[in-house]
């Protein structure tokens, strides 16, 4: 099981990082041709290259067209899909300021603590985003600009969301099994780098 969950962890992470790297490259695409579309229509440009500028503006340079709605969609994707591998190092912000100082026992059921607390509502949110995704697959609402229904954006982030409980109840328990044993199953943070 640790494999398997590990390898979905891993797995979602690289397709979010994939989908992330994507969207840097489509905003930064859709920047440079908004910034080039501006300068074709200033002044200098439509007076003493007006043949050029409009063959370029007719060609398509500018912004990227539905870039807001692929980027929203893209970005609530890739926060689910690192969710998991997040989860799995215990790699969430953590202020240990006063725990610091507590004994490896003590912080372990804390740990553990906060853990069933963290799957509970990793679960609820993916619970609330199925039904997000049924009521707008219910009412068909699609997107402004490219026009493709709102609810594969919740589909998309769905599906890593429920790797991304099935990876925190795996946690969950395994950090509740680390309180009980006295040892380490899970590797940490720290191990990650």
């Amino acid at each position: 099981m640790r494999r398997l969950t590990y390898f979905l962890a891993r797995f979602t992470a690289v397709i979010g990082g994939l989908v992330l790297m994507a969207l840097v490259l489509m905003t930064t695409a859709s920047i440079i041709g908004r910034t080039v579309n501006k300068m074709l229509h200033s002044p200098f440009f439509q007076e003493k290259l007006t043949g050029l500028s409009q063959g370029l503006i007719d060609m398509g340079i500018g912004e990227i067209n539905g870039n807001y709605e692929l980027l929203e969609a893209g970005v609530a994707f890739a926060i689910f899909s690192f969710l998991p591998i997040c989860q799995y190092y215990g790699a969430h912000a953590t202020v240990d300021v006063f725990t610091s100082f507590l004994p490896a026992r003590v912080n372990r059921w804390i740990m553990a603590f906060w853990e069933v607390v963290l799957a509970a509502v990793i679960v609820l949110i993916i619970w609330r985003l199925y039904e997000g995704m049924q009521r707008y697959l219910g009412n068909g609402e699609t997107t402004l600009f490219l026009q493709f229904p709102v609810w594969w954006a919740y589909a998309a982030s769905f599906a890593s969301g429920v790797i991304a409980s099935v990876v925190s109840v795996y946690c969950a328990v395994i950090r509740v099994i680390e309180a009980i044993c006295g040892t380490d199953i899970l590797p940490s943070e720290q191990g990650a780098h």
